[in-house]
């Protein structure tokens, strides 16, 4: 295992100019030896890319990066000790589920009776010992993927394991049962692990700290926790969360702040001085109040669910091109408002950030 730091930027672009240009832009990152990390971010973020820099299959156009105190950046996946789990099960079908999980062994000359012990742990993690005897050919997609995920981790001696939206193909229960037991292996066998995926919650329940991306840059790195409560830009506010964070265009105005045609005290008094910034808020921090309440902003109902757990509202506040959606979370016990209601939304508290250019004010 190790640690790994890049310094690098990567374009495919022979002579990038602009921003656009860059599938990775400049970018310093530490993975420490033994964690547990996620690349999190929608398609052509540049999370793959990152991936594949790490692993050798790609060399970044700039900078370059080291495992440990070695340089790496020329060196391939082999020199590299790199163990990849790609989207799509790789097994060999003719052999059996043993000698599929074997096989990286055997290639590096380990002894027989080291392969037995090493291959029967990983098959009992991995739910796979009553299949070591049959062959791979006519499984099913979820135990093709268990034997990727069980090659890659069945060598003690690699640098770190790599994962590419391994349980894509897996169905929607499996990928539950999986991802708790990437964790609890992960816990056991103290693997750097790096995890790519555009699913936040694979990404949050596996992850000891995830990589937030977008266009080619990493905009967070944090716990589930920082993510959720304190997103450092907008983005992740928006891509964190079921639904994600609400944003409302504020301006100071005389000692105060004016969101959505409604005057109300400053939360931090620096707030009152800006021509613009913007407001977030989660739907779980959102309060219903009465119109008249001179702390909330006016709204109306717009439309609201019964999701069984709790209930979702959504209500428009302000008029005409200024008018903006915003959801609140409301629990199950609380009685839902009808369509048309005028309410009031309470949105300032200890939960509320404060956002100048899409980048939170401290």
């Amino acid at each position: 295992m190790a640690r790994i730091d890049l310094d690098l930027a990567h374009a495919y672009h022979p002579s990038p100019q602009r921003d656009e240009d860059y599938a990775l832009l400049p970018l310093k990152m530490r993975f420490e030896d033994g964690g547990a990390y996620a690349l999190l971010g929608p398609s052509g973020c540049g999370k793959t890319t990152l991936l594949n820099i790490v692993s050798g299959l790609v060399t970044p156009s700039h900078g370059g990066l080291r495992f440990d105190d070695r340089e790496v950046t020329a060196l391939s996946p082999q020199q590299r000790n790199i163990a990849q789990v790609f989207q799509f099960p790789v097994v060999y079908d003719t052999m059996t589920v043993a000698d599929n999980l074997a096989f990286p062994l055997r290639n590096r000359g380990v002894s027989a009776e080291r392969i037995r012990e090493r291959v029967g742990r990983i098959a009992e993690m991995l739910e796979l010992s009553g299949q070591l005897d049959r062959r791979a050919q006519g499984l099913p997609a979820d135990a093709k993927q268990k034997i990727s995920l069980g090659r890659g981790l069945v060598r003690e001696d690699v640098a770190a394991v790599l994962f590419d939206e391994p349980l894509t193909v897996i169905d929607p229960h499996l990928k539950w049962q999986l991802r708790r037991k990437l964790k609890q292996i992960h816990q056991e066998l103290k693997l750097t692990l790096i995890y790519v995926t555009h699913d936040q919650v694979e990404a949050l329940t596996f992850a000891q700290q995830v990589v937030v991306m977008t266009r080619g840059r990493s905009v967070q790195v944090g716990t589930a926790s920082e993510l959720f409560e304190r997103p450092r830009h907008t983005f992740v506010g928006h891509f964190i969360g079921s639904p994600g964070m609400n944003f409302l265009p504020a301006r100071g105005l005389d000692g105060a702040i004016e969101v959505a045609g409604r005057r109300l005290a400053a939360p931090v008094p620096a707030l009152a001085s800006l021509d613009a910034f913007k407001i977030g808020i989660r739907p779980e921090y959102v309060r219903l109040a009465a119109p008249s309440d001179p702390t909330a902003i006016e709204a109306v109902v717009t439309q609201v669910q019964d999701l069984g757990t709790y209930g979702l509202l959504t209500a428009r506040v302000g008029t005409g091109d200024a008018a903006t959606l915003v959801r609140a979370r409301l629990s199950a016990d609380h009685a839902l408002p009808a369509v048309g209601t005028p309410l009031g939304l309470s949105i300032l508290g200890r939960h509320t950030c404060y956002y100048r250019d899409e980048e939170l004010i401290e």
